[in-house]
């Protein structure tokens, strides 16, 4: 039986901090040709399927989600730059930067994540960070922000070097956060893109590696890996009735088939949920009403196993315990949190769901202005 509890708490935000790993779907005899494998659900981060989930495995160009997401994260994507001659000379795939070329970091981005180019995260790297090592710095800063614990950088484009490693679950939490960027969601979903740069820059149309793209109908993204050390690696995502499940596999010789099969599975275990609570009366001073009913904004959802039963509660955080009148409905009021234990599997805005205008001012008897 669905049980919602709420409790009302004077905050503006709440910062969710990354939660040890949970698996949903608990005492399943199933495995894959992989060394290490998880299918995560993408807005809980819940884990649906673990194996060998926290080795330590070399993860290929799939480090090229990091870079592409600081690339991404800057402010001056379109301004254009000569690359530097020294950060593009890479060995392995490549976008085809030649010396003296004038780029933007959005081609870069773009380059890399599609073309898999070891020259573009190089040359985004020198720009972002003016050197190889400040990047991977910064790169292990921002994994230890997203809670990868067993992670650690050392180049921009995942070719193979001593300390540079991660886990299935690390790269799941990696991509689950770059998802949440509108611009890499939209890159890493695209077959093919359309990117100037030269000398001078002219238009270059370049084919997205992924080809789970093509093969599974369902697929969103994110990002192909591949070294003699590492093997096949791949990190993707998928999306269907609702549901978004992020699919890691680290040194496995059939991932498209592999992780088409995951998601068929974990697809046809899972499904979308509404998420509701109850309104609050939130007191309102100096107006027509003593209160305005809240309301939650949109259509909040959140993935469960079909067909279980689930607890869920729901907490609410509201910017005041009261509101100055007057109110206009839709007015943000605060937000609500959900959870399933102690997971968070869901946040919507808190609006007041009806206007209340001000109260007349009273009027003063005119013997009362005699008396003064």
């Amino acid at each position: 039986m669905k049980k919602q509890t709420a409790a009302i708490l004077l905050a503006a935000a709440l910062l969710a901090q990354p939660a040890a790993a949970q698996c949903l779907i608990t005492g399943e005899d199933y495995g894959v040709g992989a060394s290490a494998a998880i299918v995560m659900e993408a807005q809980s981060g819940e884990v649906l399927f673990a194996q060998n989930i926290h080795e330590q495995l070399p993860m290929a160009s799939t480090t090229k989600i990091m870079t592409a997401l600081l690339t991404l994260e800057r402010q001056d994507l379109q301004e254009e730059f000569t690359v530097d001659d020294t950060a593009i000379l890479t060995e392995g795939t490549s976008m085809g930067l030649q010396k003296g070329d004038t780029v933007t970091l959005y081609a870069l981005a773009v380059g890399m994540l599609l073309s898999s180019g070891n020259d573009a995260a190089g040359a985004a790297a020198v720009r972002l960070c003016g050197s190889l090592a400040d990047f991977a710095r910064e790169m292990n800063r921002r994994a230890a922000s997203l809670g990868m614990n067993n992670t650690h950088f050392v180049t921009p484009s995942g070719l193979d070097a001593e300390d540079h490693y991660s886990t299935a679950y690390d790269m799941a939490l990696l991509a689950r956060a770059a998802l949440q960027n509108p611009l890499f969601a939209e890159i890493v979903a695209a077959r093919r893109l359309t990117v100037w740069y030269g000398q001078p820059p002219y238009a270059r149309s370049l084919l997205n590696h992924n080809r789970l793209l093509s093969l599974y109908g369902d697929a969103i993204g994110v990002k192909t890996g591949f070294t003699k050390k590492a093997g096949r690696c791949l990190v993707s995502a998928a999306e269907r009735d609702g549901v978004r499940l992020i699919c890691v596999t680290l040194n496995c010789p059939s991932d498209w088939s592999t992780h088409a099969a995951l998601y068929e599975r974990y697809f046809s275990l899972t499904e979308s949920r509404p998420l509701g609570a109850e309104p609050l009366m939130l007191p309102v001073v100096g107006g027509t009403a003593a209160a305005v009913q809240t309301a939650i904004e949109g259509q909040p959802c959140y993935t469960a196993v079909a067909g279980r039963a689930e607890e869920i509660t729901a907490r609410y955080y509201l910017n005041r315990s009261f509101c100055y009148a007057p109110v206009t409905a839709g007015q943000p009021l605060g937000h609500v949190v959900f959870f399933r234990g102690d997971r968070v599997i869901g946040t919507a805005l808190l609006t007041a769901a009806q206007s209340v205008s001000a109260a007349p001012a009273p009027r003063i008897p005119w013997w009362q202005f005699w008396r003064r």
